[in-house]
């Protein structure tokens, strides 16, 4: 358990034992009892803010906004037993609505202070500045001058306070910064104050201060929760119709991904891991066409595919075969070979012919002739012809007789004929040319397997490309065998690539499989594959649409899981056990006894009702307000707006009697919309609190104010008063007492005094006509303070203009007026009409005005009257 959670209940206060609670609170809701406490029950723009708030705390990445949570800095605190902080003044304001700067509003510390200011005159400005600095609840936002061109934007002001102990400082309080701990101790009162107290629902609560703000934070759950629950059924009618329709197979890897998609689900793990190819493509069209016609034809096609296959197979390895390294490698050794042999035989031929008169006898060449001799002889004379021809024979060439010399010559070249050298050579250059026959013989053209290619093409293309690459490499290796065989320089020459054989031999394989696959119409396991891989293909070719479809379901499905975490945070249970602790740790029976006291202190015997508990709802239980004749009459449907505001009064009164310290309190138009039954009862209760602490009290009731001024008077409270004004583009302006139509008798004749001696600086500079407006102006105003007088004192204010009752108890002190009294009265009053121009004069009425010296002692006449009545009056017992 935290520090602040260890705090005794005894000692404690309700906002401290909830900002303990709250420290274990998701971050959220620690920054809507920031709200609650602050500015009350929240707006909907605060609403936004913290439903962002609540995802964010559950993984909503886009959120930006940060929590602000409850700390001690936000709750108003508890000076100490037996102190207490009293307002001196509110100066150097800025930056606060239009209220005007260079102005101070003193207080008295002791008593009781009365602003009074008509609407629009600054009131609000100050009521303002004091619930921010005192950490008030429902404080509200201070805005600038809106109307000025470059407004200071935050809000200043220096608070004097006073302790109980003499002690006086200046808090030089900021907007927006932290407020000193001890201002609030100063409680602040307003119509948003006593809401806290009466809600505005079907029925009156008694709500002690902080006891609502467990309601308001369950209130705000129950915002946040119907806010997400409309999210949840938007988010539900979103998904896409094509999971209750799917077009992915559920045969597919892919489509079994999408069949299970869940929040947390990888989409790099779905997504294919090859791109769907055109070879792909083939596939796919193929085996939808196989296994839409009869699966036996199908079959057989697949059959008649293999044996094409293995054809092609026999073809390649016959390839290789005939132009591997090892065949050409033979082919080159047989050439070289004839022409070592060859080589040999025309070194025999040169030895034995070297006398001859032509050259390259033996060679070639002389061979090729020779033997084209002795072909022609024979089919010229016939088979069995003796080669070559004896002597005396005809030539079969020259068709000259031949000579003893030539026959000798002739059967020397037919011996080296028949010599081994030269029959070797012969034989050798045999051999080679029937090895280079056959390996020119060797057909290298696609052509040659043209229908096995084209099946392997339909059904494997990238196969296909190999065995199409593989026989024209091989023809081109072949041609360079034949040119190298020549005698041709070939430069670089290739060698035979890699066999793709076995692989046709395995796709022929595979192909005699899947014709199986299409013979087994019972749905067996060959079957199922060829079906799985036709999903596959299917399901690959779409996979673009279909992830893109995937990636929206999963981030619908993560707002989802993020809604459902968030409305988990929602539950109340936790609130309302707070609140059952707090109401059963502050709704005493004596607490009640003490609301029954102020209500009717405040109401009398009018409004009788008690405080009754009720059972709870959400945040904690309601103690509702009953009246006494009728408890199941709707107290709200009963009570006046007025006998609302004494009762939130009463609350809020009763719980100040249980507080350790006697602070100051401010009202702020504490009686509004009150009427005079109410008003004057609020007098009366304001004026006994401010004997005990002090009491600021802002209001714009005229009468009001003279109520409570007349009522702390009768206490000898200390009592100071002040007004506020407009000036051309401020409001605020601060002047001492009240208007001159409030102002009291005494103060009335001290204003005269001042205004007696600026007449006279007119008349001693003569300037008469000034001088003479002025003295008119002054008898005006003394004719009228001679009418209060006798309001006031006269008739000891048992009766009052405007004031719908008459105060009897004070009717006797009448009676200590005398003849001499009313004749000083008269005369006074009448001498002021002499010098006031209640209406046009005659042009030939133009009296002069009295000196200064007069004027001064008409306005002592009033002076000395009105105390020496006053003197007999109190006489009176």
């Amino acid at each position: 358990m935290s520090d602040s959670a260890s705090i005794e209940k005894s000692d404690d206060t309700v906002p401290q034992r909830i900002l303990a609670w709250s420290e274990n609170r998701p971050l959220w809701q620690r920054d809507a009892l920031r709200r609650i406490v602050l500015n009350g029950y929240p707006d909907e723009e605060a609403f936004e803010e913290l439903l962002a708030l609540c995802k964010k705390e559950h993984g909503d990445q886009t959120v930006t906004l940060a929590a602000k949570p409850l700390s001690k800095d936000h709750l108003p605190v508890d000076p100490g037993a037996g102190e207490s902080i009293s307002l001196s003044g509110i100066a150097n304001v800025s930056g606060v609505n239009q209220l005007a700067t260079g102005q101070t509003l003193n207080f008295e510390e002791s008593g009781l202070t009365i602003v009074y200011g008509q609407n629009g005159t600054g009131k609000s400005g100050y009521t303002r500045i004091l619930k921010k600095a005192c950490r008030s609840r429902h404080a509200g936002e201070i805005m600038p001058d809106v109307y000025s061109v470059s407004p200071t934007r935050t809000a200043k002001a220096d608070l004097k306070i006073t302790r109980t102990s003499g002690a006086a400082e200046t808090v030089a309080w900021e907007d927006e910064g932290e407020s000193a701990e001890m201002l609030s101790a100063i409680t602040v009162f307003d119509r948003d104050a006593a809401s806290v107290h009466v809600q505005k629902k079907n029925e009156v609560w008694f709500r002690p201060f902080g006891l609502d703000i467990p309601d308001d934070l369950a209130g705000v759950c129950q915002e946040i929760k119907a806010r997400l629950t409309t999210e949840r059924e938007t988010l539900e009618q979103k998904r896409n119709s094509v999971f209750v329709n799917p077009i992915w197979s559920s045969r597919s890897a892919l489509g079994k991904a999408l069949s299970s998609l869940r929040h947390d689900t990888d989409i790099a793990a779905v997504t294919p891991k090859t791109a769907f190819s055109d070879a792909d493509e083939a596939r796919l069209f193929k085996l939808q066409a196989d296994l839409a016609q009869d699966p036996a034809v199908a079959a057989q096609a697949q059959r008649d595919c293999a044996a094409q296959l293995d054809q092609l197979e026999s073809y390649l390895k016959r390839i290789e075969q005939a132009l591997n390294d090892e065949a050409i490698q033979a082919l080159h050794a047989t050439k070289k070979g004839a022409d070592d042999m060859r080589m040999a035989a025309n070194t025999a031929a040169h030895d034995a012919f070297s006398g001859l008169a032509l050259e390259g006898v033996g060679e070639t060449v002389w061979r090729t002739l020779w033997e084209s001799a002795r072909a022609y002889s024979q089919v010229a004379k016939g088979a069995g012809t003796a080669f070559p021809p004896s002597s005396g024979d005809i030539c079969v060439l020259c068709h000259q007789e031949i000579d003893e010399p030539t026959a000798a010559r002739m059967l020397g070249l037919e011996d080296f004929i028949k010599e081994d050298t030269e029959s070797k050579a012969a034989e050798a250059e045999r051999v080679f040319k029937e090895a280079e026959q056959k390996f020119r013989a060797v057909v290298v053209h696609v052509n040659k397997v043209s229908a096995a290619y084209r099946s392997l093409k339909a059904g494997n293309f990238a196969l296909a490309r190999q065995v199409l690459r593989f026989i024209a490499l091989a023809r081109r290796v072949q041609v360079q065998t034949l040119a190298q065989l020549s005698g041709e320089d070939v430069p670089d020459p290739l060698a035979l690539p890699e066999s793709v054989a076995e692989a046709v031999n395995t796709e022929a394989a595979q192909t005699r499989a899947y014709a199986a696959s299409l013979d087994d119409a019972s749905g067996g396991e060959a079957r199922e594959a060829v079906l799985n891989e036709q999903a596959d293909l299917q399901d690959r070719k779409q996979s673009h649409e279909l992830l893109d479809i995937a990636k929206t379901e999963i981030a619908r499905l993560a707002e989802l899981k993020r809604i459902e975490d968030c409305l988990r945070d929602t539950a109340t249970t936790a609130i309302t056990r707070l609140g059952n602790e707090i109401a059963d740790n502050l709704i005493t029976p004596r607490m009640r006894d003490r609301f029954q006291q102020e209500i009717v202190a405040l109401a009398g015997n009018r409004v009788r009702v008690e405080v009754v508990r009720s059972g709870g709802k959400f945040g904690s239980p309601q103690y509702e307000v009953k009246l006494y004749a009728n408890p199941k009459a709707k107290v709200h449907d009963v009570l006046s707006e007025g006998e609302q505001t004494c009762v939130a009064l009463a609350s809020y009164l009763t719980e100040l009697a249980n507080a350790s310290h006697t602070s100051a309190l401010v009202f702020d138009d504490p009686v509004s919309s009150l009427d005079h039954r109410w008003r004057s009862k609020v007098a009366r209760r304001l004026a006994k609190e401010s004997g005990v602490r002090q009491v600021i009290v802002f209001t714009h009731d005229m009468i009001f104010v003279n109520d409570l001024a007349q009522l702390a008077s009768e206490r000898n409270t200390p009592t100071a008063l002040a007004h506020l004004t407009r000036g051309q583009d401020v409001v605020g302006i601060v002047n001492r007492d009240l208007p001159w139509t409030a102002s009291s008798i005494r103060d009335r004749i001290d204003k005269l005094e001042k205004e007696a001696r600026d007449a006279k600086r007119l008349f001693e500079a003569n300037d008469d006509e000034s001088y003479k407006t002025a003295v008119s102006s002054l008898y005006s105003r003394l004719r009228a303070t001679w009418e209060r007088a006798l309001e006031d004192i006269v008739f000891a204010n048992v009766v009052m203009r405007h004031r719908d009752y008459i105060d009897t108890k004070n009717l006797k002190r009448v009676t200590a007026l005398e003849e001499a009294d009313v004749q000083i009265f008269q005369n006074g009053f009448k001498k002021c009409c002499d010098f006031v121009d209640a209406h046009d004069p005659s042009r030939g009425h133009d009296p002069e005005p009295p000196e200064p010296s007069e004027v001064m002692a008409d306005i002592e006449s009033l002076k000395d009257w009105s105390e020496g009545l006053r003197t007999k009056m109190n006489r009176v017992s």
